[in-house]
């Protein structure tokens, strides 16, 4: 367990053919099912304190408590992912910690020394950042909150994952808005 954030929740890989992907998980591994955005959108994205317009296709699927995020950019915005993708690597990019708590935990987070390398925003009360791998060269540590509808998304796509049949495995995000 993090002594910063408590518990990892999320694993998120870096692919390059996110259908491959989804349907490789949901068959072999029996993960699913898959909510699929094929261009999600944010907010306030930044990337080394530079905003661009990334262009990345994400799903998501739990397997018991952790949430499994798959990541294919569909465009060369400059990005954490790209550069994973670049230093010639697949799968796993990233470990993600969930909060309710954002600027407390993000503040944490800088006076132990973590520097921010990208952000923005999913939705309503959906900040992310990911913290530069200076420190450690494996997967990056990403800090998400998930007070208001991305937060209600999640725990929806957990329990949907809960007594899953493998019926249906690849279904769109739900409308944030509605949540």
């Amino acid at each position: 367990m993090s002594t910063l954030f408590g518990e990892i929740r999320q694993l998120g890989y870096v692919v390059r053919d996110i259908e491959a992907a989804m349907d490789y998980w949901s068959r072999q591994l029996g993960v699913g099912p898959w909510y699929y955005n094929p261009k999600v959108g944010i907010k306030n994205y930044q990337y080394r304190g530079e905003s661009y317009e990334p262009h990345n296709s994400v799903a998501l699927a739990n397997s018991g408590f952790v949430q499994v995020e798959l990541i294919q950019c569909r465009n060369d915005v400059p990005s954490m992912y790209r550069d994973f993708l670049q230093a010639g690597q697949l799968g796993l990019q990233h470990v993600a910690y969930w909060t309710e708590n954002y600027d407390a935990d993000l503040q944490r987070a800088l006076d132990h020394g973590l520097n921010v390398v990208m952000s923005g925003e999913v939705g309503e009360r959906g900040r992310f950042c990911y913290f530069d791998t200076e420190f450690h060269p494996g997967a990056v540590i990403e800090l998400s909150e998930v007070a208001g509808p991305k937060g209600k998304m999640f725990s929806m796509i957990r329990a949907a994952s809960e007594n899953w049949n493998g019926q249906d495995p690849v279904r769109p995000f739900p409308d944030l808005s509605t949540l």
